[in-house]
């Protein structure tokens, strides 16, 4: 696939285009894994598997992050860290294009992130990442995991952001690239549903 021509930071559009130009960006009417349903879905990896797509969309966000001053008085002694597995090659990007000094992701198991054992992450200063955040849950627990470990959080970052997403990060400044306004319905209330529209289940 050929590498899109955009600004250095690409518009909400442009994104929104290249997503969907990959299959990374549906519109329609999908059954998320909780039972609820929305009319967007976004397959972040279809888009990534391209390298030049997925260094345009690194890039922008790392240029995004670079303006909050924390973040250039961090560089290049910090880590970026993300949650698996979506995160990662966001965090490959975004470090490589930082020259930040490292990069580690947590796992997950029984529902629960943790990082591996005997990372030793105490007094470092981290860049969050990942790809989507929908709910905002993984990046409320990510931050509570990182600063557990004794590291700080200077900033956090997605490549797209659902404004439905509920999540505090206090004063750690937040960026996104693209900013969606879809909401998730239950079943019972969607109005998908009633207008009777073609359900597509999805698994994550």
């Amino acid at each position: 696939m050929l590498v899109p021509k955009v600004q250095l930071i690409p518009s909400p559009e442009q994104v929104r285009e290249l997503l969907g130009e990959t299959g990374a960006f549906r519109e329609g009417h999908f059954e998320f894994p909780t039972g609820q349903h929305s009319s967007h879905y976004f397959q972040m990896p279809l888009a990534m598997r391209y390298h030049g797509n997925a260094r345009v969309l690194n890039v922008a966000l790392s240029r995004l992050l670079r303006r909050e001053p924390e973040v250039l008085a961090a560089l290049p002694g910090c880590a970026v860290v993300a949650p698996a597995a979506g995160g990662i090659p966001v965090a490959f990007g975004v470090r490589e294009a930082l020259n930040a000094d490292q990069i580690f992701w947590a796992e997950k198991e029984n529902g629960r992130y943790y990082f591996r054992q005997y990372l030793d992450a105490r007094g470092l200063k981290c860049i969050l990442v990942d790809d989507v955040v929908r709910s905002g849950k993984v990046i409320t627990h990510m931050i509570d995991l990182i600063r557990n470990a004794g590291a700080e959080v200077v900033a956090v970052g997605s490549l797209v952001h659902f404004k439905d997403a509920h999540f505090e990060t206090g004063n750690v400044p937040y960026y996104s690239l693209l900013d969606v306004d879809s909401r998730f319905y239950e079943p019972g209330e969607c109005p998908l549903c009633k207008a009777g529209k073609p359900l597509e289940k999805v698994w994550a």
